[in-house]
């Protein structure tokens, strides 16, 4: 084989890693919304002020109450990480540096230009920035079921995966199917 075919295979993974570096990017601010159920060895008196107190810590506020469904919506916006908005951006500015390097092989007249792509990296950080931060809604069903002489309750919670895991960890819930 020869060195021209050797970069032009090398430039194919490139792109490859780089399309995959795209979605990785478009998906980091997917949302990710699912519907979980949690059995509760505590009457539902007793559950609803833990409940409100978990999601007055956690900034939310009751948008809308159905009594007739037993269901409280919640809402609260959920700010960006900075963490992810500046490790994108170093993902980013990795794959376009790989890239220049890979064409600066392939078209040695373009001398150290190519590397110029990693300047676009921090528009990874900005786009996970402009739309990670948004409200997130929070639908919580509460069923209670007496078995003979136990009262446990079932949370039905429909929210974003993270808040679900935070949740499940602060208040120590046991999910079923």
């Amino acid at each position: 084989m020869n060195q021209s075919n050797i970069i032009s295979s090398t430039f194919i993974l490139t792109l490859l890693m780089m399309i995959g570096l795209f979605f990785f990017i478009r998906a980091s601010v997917k949302d990710r919304t699912e519907e979980v159920k949690y059995r509760v060895n505590l009457p539902e008196e007793a559950l609803l002020p833990r409940l409100q107190t978990y999601f007055d810590q956690r900034s939310y506020q009751v948008k809308a109450l159905d009594p007739q469904e037993n269901q409280v919506t919640f809402e609260g916006y959920i700010k960006p990480s900075l963490f992810m908005a500046i490790f994108l951006s170093f993902l980013a500015g990795l794959g376009f540096f790989c890239l220049g390097l890979v064409i600066s092989y392939l078209y040695p007249f373009l001398h150290y230009f190519p590397y110029l792509l990693a300047i676009l990296s921090p528009l990874a950080g900005v786009f996970y920035w402009l739309k990670a931060g948004k409200i997130e809604t929070v639908k919580l069903k509460i069923e209670t079921i007496t078995n003979n002489q136990e009262i446990s309750s079932i949370i039905t919670v429909i929210a974003h995966r993270d808040e679900l895991i935070a949740m499940n960890q602060q208040l120590s819930l046991e999910m079923i199917d």
